[in-house]
Protein backbone atom coordinates (compact mmCIF):
# COMPACT_ATOMS: atom_id res chain seq x y z
CA UNK A 1 0.00 0.00 0.00
CA UNK A 2 0.82 4.00 -0.20
CA UNK A 3 1.02 6.41 2.83
CA UNK A 4 1.55 10.27 2.05
CA UNK A 5 3.78 12.01 4.34
CA UNK A 6 5.37 14.93 5.52
CA UNK A 7 8.99 15.51 5.88
CA UNK A 8 9.69 18.16 8.47
CA UNK A 9 12.37 19.33 10.42
CA UNK A 10 12.97 21.58 13.80
CA UNK A 11 16.75 22.64 13.73
CA UNK A 12 17.72 19.63 11.66
CA UNK A 13 15.86 17.27 14.25
CA UNK A 14 13.90 15.50 11.33
CA UNK A 15 11.06 13.18 11.30
CA UNK A 16 8.38 11.71 8.61
CA UNK A 17 5.27 13.16 9.56
CA UNK A 18 1.67 11.29 8.94
CA UNK A 19 -1.83 13.31 8.67
CA UNK A 20 -3.65 10.41 10.98
CA UNK A 21 -6.53 13.46 11.17
CA UNK A 22 -7.52 13.52 7.99
CA UNK A 23 -6.10 9.50 7.37
CA UNK A 24 -6.48 6.71 8.77
CA UNK A 25 -3.50 5.56 11.34
CA UNK A 26 -0.28 3.83 9.68
CA UNK A 27 -0.20 0.16 10.43
CA UNK A 28 2.98 -1.12 12.44
CA UNK A 29 4.42 2.79 13.23
CA UNK A 30 7.01 0.73 14.79
CA UNK A 31 8.01 -1.09 11.59
CA UNK A 32 7.33 2.28 9.56
CA UNK A 33 9.87 3.67 11.58
CA UNK A 34 12.19 1.48 10.97
CA UNK A 35 12.17 1.20 7.34
CA UNK A 36 11.38 4.97 6.75
CA UNK A 37 13.80 6.50 8.83
CA UNK A 38 16.46 4.70 6.86
CA UNK A 39 18.75 7.51 5.57
CA UNK A 40 19.88 4.98 2.47
CA UNK A 41 17.38 2.81 1.71
CA UNK A 42 14.33 4.77 3.15
CA UNK A 43 12.96 8.16 3.44
CA UNK A 44 15.41 9.38 5.70
CA UNK A 45 14.80 10.90 8.98
CA UNK A 46 14.89 10.44 13.04
CA UNK A 47 11.94 8.46 13.36
CA UNK A 48 8.25 9.35 12.58
CA UNK A 49 5.17 11.49 14.06
CA UNK A 50 1.65 10.80 13.83
CA UNK A 51 -0.52 13.81 14.18
CA UNK A 52 -3.66 12.35 15.65
CA UNK A 53 -7.11 13.46 16.66
CA UNK A 54 -7.28 13.71 20.89
CA UNK A 55 -10.62 13.42 23.12
CA UNK A 56 -8.42 15.46 25.56
CA UNK A 57 -6.88 17.94 23.42
CA UNK A 58 -6.93 19.96 20.60
CA UNK A 59 -3.86 17.09 18.88
CA UNK A 60 -2.25 14.19 20.50
CA UNK A 61 1.17 13.03 18.94
CA UNK A 62 2.94 9.38 18.80
CA UNK A 63 6.41 9.38 18.17
CA UNK A 64 8.88 6.62 16.81
CA UNK A 65 12.25 6.73 16.70
CA UNK A 66 14.72 5.10 14.12
CA UNK A 67 15.08 1.96 15.86
CA UNK A 68 11.00 1.85 15.97
CA UNK A 69 10.92 2.26 20.21
CA UNK A 70 8.14 4.94 20.73
CA UNK A 71 9.52 8.19 22.37
CA UNK A 72 7.03 10.38 24.68
CA UNK A 73 7.75 13.50 24.23
CA UNK A 74 9.67 14.97 21.47
CA UNK A 75 10.16 19.13 21.56
CA UNK A 76 11.09 19.84 18.05
CA UNK A 77 8.46 17.65 16.68
CA UNK A 78 5.60 19.52 18.87
CA UNK A 79 6.54 22.63 17.08
CA UNK A 80 6.19 20.68 13.89
CA UNK A 81 3.15 19.86 14.31
CA UNK A 82 2.03 23.21 15.28
CA UNK A 83 3.01 24.35 12.26
CA UNK A 84 1.71 21.90 10.70
CA UNK A 85 -2.02 21.77 12.08
CA UNK A 86 -1.89 25.77 11.42
CA UNK A 87 -0.88 25.95 8.13
CA UNK A 88 -2.41 22.90 6.34
CA UNK A 89 -5.63 24.47 7.93
CA UNK A 90 -6.30 21.60 10.55
CA UNK A 91 -6.46 24.72 12.47
CA UNK A 92 -7.02 28.45 12.56
CA UNK A 93 -6.08 28.69 16.57
CA UNK A 94 -2.74 29.64 17.50
CA UNK A 95 -2.60 28.59 20.92
CA UNK A 96 -3.08 25.09 20.73
CA UNK A 97 -2.89 21.90 23.26
CA UNK A 98 -1.03 18.99 22.21
CA UNK A 99 -1.62 15.10 24.30
CA UNK A 100 1.73 13.24 24.43
CA UNK A 101 2.73 10.39 26.50
CA UNK A 102 4.52 12.71 28.94
CA UNK A 103 0.88 14.82 29.48
CA UNK A 104 -0.84 17.74 27.90
CA UNK A 105 1.29 20.89 26.26
CA UNK A 106 0.35 24.27 25.97
CA UNK A 107 1.72 25.21 22.45
CA UNK A 108 1.59 29.08 21.40
CA UNK A 109 2.39 29.51 17.45
CA UNK A 110 3.47 33.44 16.35
CA UNK A 111 2.00 34.34 13.06
CA UNK A 112 3.43 36.54 10.85
CA UNK A 113 1.73 36.51 7.03
CA UNK A 114 -0.71 33.21 7.67
CA UNK A 115 2.88 31.29 8.20
CA UNK A 116 3.98 29.99 12.01
CA UNK A 117 6.82 31.59 12.24
CA UNK A 118 7.89 30.05 15.61
CA UNK A 119 6.38 28.33 18.41
CA UNK A 120 6.61 28.39 22.21
CA UNK A 121 6.00 25.35 23.82
CA UNK A 122 5.14 25.23 27.20
CA UNK A 123 7.62 21.60 28.22
CA UNK A 124 6.00 21.36 31.82
CA UNK A 125 7.92 20.54 34.98
CA UNK A 126 11.00 18.96 34.99
CA UNK A 127 11.66 15.98 37.48
CA UNK A 128 15.40 16.80 38.59
CA UNK A 129 17.14 13.52 39.95
CA UNK A 130 21.09 13.79 40.58
CA UNK A 131 22.65 17.22 40.53
CA UNK A 132 26.60 16.69 39.68
CA UNK A 133 27.04 12.90 40.17
CA UNK A 134 29.39 10.85 38.76
CA UNK A 135 29.14 8.24 36.38
CA UNK A 136 31.45 6.04 34.64
CA UNK A 137 31.97 3.83 31.58
CA UNK A 138 34.58 1.87 29.76
CA UNK A 139 35.79 5.11 27.98
CA UNK A 140 35.47 8.04 31.02
CA UNK A 141 34.52 9.25 33.79
CA UNK A 142 31.79 12.31 34.26
CA UNK A 143 29.73 14.35 36.33
CA UNK A 144 26.29 14.44 35.07
CA UNK A 145 22.55 16.16 36.24
CA UNK A 146 19.62 14.04 35.40
CA UNK A 147 16.51 15.82 34.03
CA UNK A 148 13.44 13.93 33.61
CA UNK A 149 11.33 16.47 30.89
CA UNK A 150 8.75 13.66 30.10
CA UNK A 151 11.87 11.74 28.66
CA UNK A 152 15.16 10.61 30.47
CA UNK A 153 18.05 13.26 30.29
CA UNK A 154 21.74 12.93 31.58
CA UNK A 155 23.07 16.75 31.15
CA UNK A 156 27.39 16.21 31.29
CA UNK A 157 28.65 19.97 31.38
CA UNK A 158 32.75 19.76 30.20
CA UNK A 159 35.43 21.40 28.97
CA UNK A 160 36.46 19.65 26.64
CA UNK A 161 35.42 20.91 22.88
CA UNK A 162 32.38 18.86 22.33
CA UNK A 163 33.08 19.16 18.56
CA UNK A 164 35.87 16.80 19.12
CA UNK A 165 33.92 14.52 21.01
CA UNK A 166 33.56 10.96 19.24
CA UNK A 167 30.00 11.10 20.40
CA UNK A 168 29.16 7.30 18.66
CA UNK A 169 31.36 5.92 20.84
CA UNK A 170 30.77 7.69 24.02
CA UNK A 171 27.14 8.31 24.28
CA UNK A 172 25.62 4.74 23.26
CA UNK A 173 27.51 3.24 26.48
CA UNK A 174 26.02 6.23 28.15
CA UNK A 175 22.43 6.05 27.15
CA UNK A 176 22.28 2.34 28.13
CA UNK A 177 24.23 3.13 31.65
CA UNK A 178 22.62 0.81 34.42
CA UNK A 179 21.63 3.98 35.72
CA UNK A 180 19.10 4.45 33.05
CA UNK A 181 16.96 1.09 33.41
CA UNK A 182 14.80 2.77 30.57
CA UNK A 183 18.24 4.47 28.42
CA UNK A 184 18.75 7.93 28.19
CA UNK A 185 19.47 10.87 26.26
CA UNK A 186 22.93 12.30 26.38
CA UNK A 187 23.75 15.80 26.67
CA UNK A 188 27.10 17.25 26.22
CA UNK A 189 27.96 20.82 27.16
CA UNK A 190 30.16 23.99 26.94
CA UNK A 191 29.42 26.97 28.59
CA UNK A 192 29.88 29.78 26.01
CA UNK A 193 28.49 32.28 28.70
CA UNK A 194 25.88 32.38 31.24
CA UNK A 195 23.20 32.70 28.87
CA UNK A 196 24.65 30.69 26.12
CA UNK A 197 25.27 27.03 26.17
CA UNK A 198 26.60 25.09 23.23
CA UNK A 199 24.99 21.31 23.05
CA UNK A 200 25.60 17.84 21.64
CA UNK A 201 23.24 15.70 21.64
CA UNK A 202 23.02 11.69 21.38
CA UNK A 203 19.66 10.76 21.54
CA UNK A 204 18.31 7.06 23.18
CA UNK A 205 16.90 5.15 19.89
CA UNK A 206 18.88 7.48 17.10
CA UNK A 207 21.81 8.17 18.00
CA UNK A 208 23.64 11.94 17.68
CA UNK A 209 20.78 13.95 16.14
CA UNK A 210 21.44 17.53 14.88
CA UNK A 211 19.34 18.73 17.87
CA UNK A 212 16.43 17.81 20.58
CA UNK A 213 14.49 20.02 22.44
CA UNK A 214 13.49 17.99 25.44
CA UNK A 215 17.69 18.25 25.64
CA UNK A 216 17.70 22.08 25.37
CA UNK A 217 15.08 22.07 27.70
CA UNK A 218 16.86 19.46 30.11
CA UNK A 219 20.07 21.69 29.31
CA UNK A 220 18.93 24.32 30.66
CA UNK A 221 17.48 23.10 33.75
CA UNK A 222 20.64 21.64 34.76
CA UNK A 223 22.63 24.78 34.03
CA UNK A 224 20.33 26.67 36.70
CA UNK A 225 20.27 23.99 39.35
CA UNK A 226 24.50 23.98 39.00
CA UNK A 227 24.41 27.61 39.09
CA UNK A 228 25.83 28.74 35.70
CA UNK A 229 23.08 30.08 33.92
CA UNK A 230 19.88 32.29 35.83
CA UNK A 231 16.51 31.93 36.43
CA UNK A 232 13.76 32.89 34.77
CA UNK A 233 15.57 34.53 32.19
CA UNK A 234 16.34 33.41 28.35
CA UNK A 235 18.62 30.73 27.49
CA UNK A 236 20.04 30.91 23.99
CA UNK A 237 21.46 26.85 23.61
CA UNK A 238 23.22 26.30 19.80
CA UNK A 239 23.05 23.27 18.46
CA UNK A 240 24.34 21.99 15.65
CA UNK A 241 21.07 22.56 13.79
CA UNK A 242 20.54 26.14 15.27
CA UNK A 243 19.82 27.75 18.44
CA UNK A 244 17.07 27.16 20.61
CA UNK A 245 15.87 29.58 23.41
CA UNK A 246 14.81 28.12 27.04
CA UNK A 247 13.61 29.80 30.18
CA UNK A 248 13.33 27.49 33.30
CA UNK A 249 11.15 29.87 35.43
CA UNK A 250 11.79 27.36 38.37
CA UNK A 251 8.39 25.51 38.06
CA UNK A 252 8.12 25.45 34.06
CA UNK A 253 10.08 25.09 31.09
CA UNK A 254 9.44 27.01 27.73
CA UNK A 255 10.80 26.27 24.98
CA UNK A 256 10.96 28.85 21.67
CA UNK A 257 11.96 27.89 18.05
CA UNK A 258 10.96 27.28 14.55
CA UNK A 259 10.37 24.41 12.11
CA UNK A 260 10.00 24.23 8.48
CA UNK A 261 8.35 21.74 5.78
CA UNK A 262 11.03 19.67 3.94
CA UNK A 263 8.84 17.79 1.13
CA UNK A 264 5.73 15.93 1.01
CA UNK A 265 5.45 12.18 -0.50
CA UNK A 266 4.04 8.94 -1.03
CA UNK A 267 5.41 5.74 0.21
CA UNK A 268 5.13 1.99 -1.20
CA UNK A 269 5.18 0.04 2.09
Amino acid sequence: MNVQFTKMHGLGNDYIYFDCVRNTVPKSPEKLSVMLSDRHFGVGGDGIVLIMPSDKADFRMRMFNADGSEGAMCGNASRCIAKYVYERGLTNKTHITLETKSGIKKLDINVIENTAQTITVDMGKPIIGAVSAPISTAFGNYIYTYVDMGNPHCVIFTEENIDLLDLEKIGRPLECHEFFPDRANIEFVNVLGEKDLKMRVWERGSGETLACGTGACATVTAAVVNGISPINENINVHLRGGVLTIKYTGENVLMTGGAEFVFDGTAEV
